[in-house]
């Protein structure tokens, strides 16, 4: 069986907890995971006997499903790796992998604290299988697991006596279970463009797609990466007459990519504004920026505004400079999308230009007389 061609087909075991359970750690050490693999392998058996022909690989860590569902599937990646590494043994064709002093045998099988309060925690299996095994077991794997795939009793109660929790739900998944599971929750929260962007990165990585958002904002998947229209120049776009409408919908728009940011980032998908023909772009950790205009002599030295909404706090940074009659011309608008990314915004910008790193504060959204994000139409001295 060595020498054959052996292709992974992902599963994952998925820990429903009852609320407020929280595992007291993310990972199990060698001897917890193989005693744990044995019962996986006793369970998968049972479900779809020709596993027994394949090789089933565990990794014994617990992950929040945006740490599965990353470009490329590393996790999976990295425990297809390993275990066609380890030469067949006596454990039935069984590896597995648990931590040693803490740390799991590679970085991507480390399960971050960040994402370790969910409901639900998943741990990867992968069934290596003979090619001319592969298709067929993976059919099998599809049609069992989702109609009974609860695991085993005594896999169930090792995992709730081993972690001391109680668990509503044991079940084995697909990874193509965990994909439907997932579009089902981003669609129900009113973010389906999120998934649509995810489905392209995770599925066909090649090909562009496009999707606009619950409030109408346009997003591109491209090259790895997505793209999302400029919250400014969405305004723009907007036929709404009165102001307070306007900042309104911004906020609105604002608060929504907040969303589709730590979304993004979290599966590890990078945000870029869509560039356009007038207007440069960038993106950093935390935050997005467009540029405008360049400074013009015959007005005063540009200045940091701080456009606020309620509930929101700081939504952008407006550069501007005033002219004669105080009248402002907007530089340059930048959106944190992370509070920690506030800081190095506002040095940026004032390196950038010159000048303190001073926020003006406006206590609202300041549009201009074409309702657009500006600043107001005042010196400051």
């Amino acid at each position: 069986m060595e020498a054959q061609t052996l292709l992974g087909l992902p599963v994952v075991l998925a820990l429903e907890l009852v609320d407020g359970e929280v595992p007291p750690r993310l990972s199990f050490s060698r001897d917890e995971a193989a005693e744990l693999a044995e019962l996986v392998a006793a369970d998968l058996h049972g479900l779809v006997p020709q596993v027994n022909q394949a090789r089933l690989a565990l990794a014994g860590a617990l992950f929040d499903q945006v740490e599965l569902l990353r470009p490329g599937f590393p996790v999976w990646a990295t425990l297809d790796e390993l275990a066609r590494r380890v030469p067949r043994g006596h454990l039935d064709n069984v590896v597995a992998f648990g931590s040693h002093d803490g740390h799991m045998p590679a970085l991507p099988l480390e399960p971050s604290p960040e994402f370790a309060e969910g409901a639900m925690r998943l741990l990867p299996l992968t069934v290596l299988a003979p090619e001319a095994l592969a298709e067929d077991l993976s059919e099998q794997l599809e049609v069992q697991l989702v109609g009974r795939g609860e695991a085993g009793a005594l896999t169930a109660d090792w995992l709730m006596r081993t972690l001391g929790i109680r668990l509503e739900h044991v079940r084995y998944l697909s990874r193509n279970d965990l994909l439907a599971l997932t579009c089902v929750q981003y669609e129900h929260v009113n973010l389906a463009a999120l998934w649509t962007m995810l489905e392209a990165a995770l599925l066909t990585p090649d090909r562009e797609e496009t999707a606009v958002t619950a409030r109408g904002l346009a997003l591109r998947y491209l090259d790895g990466g997505v793209l999302v229209q400029s919250p400014s120049q969405w305004l723009s776009a907007q036929t709404l007459d009165d102001d307070a409408a306007r900042r309104h919908a911004l906020a609105g728009i604002i608060f929504e990519l907040r969303q589709y940011a730590a979304l993004l980032d979290a599966h590890r998908l990078s945000l870029r504004l869509q560039p356009t023909i007038d207007r440069g772009d960038e993106a950093g950790v935390g935050y997005l920026l467009e540029t405008l205009a360049a400074v013009e002599s015959g007005y005063e030295p540009p200045a940091l505004f701080a456009h606020e909404a309620p509930g929101l706090g700081l939504v952008a940074i407006t550069v501007a400079q005033c002219g004669e009659g105080g009248r402002a011309r907007a530089l340059a608008h930048g959106y944190p999308l992370q509070s920690s990314a506030l800081e190095t915004l506002v040095t940026l910008l004032a390196e950038r230009y010159g000048i303190p790193a001073e926020l003006h504060a406006l206590s609202r959204i300041v549009l201009d007389d074409q309702g657009a994000l500006g600043a107001p139409n005042t010196a400051l001295h």
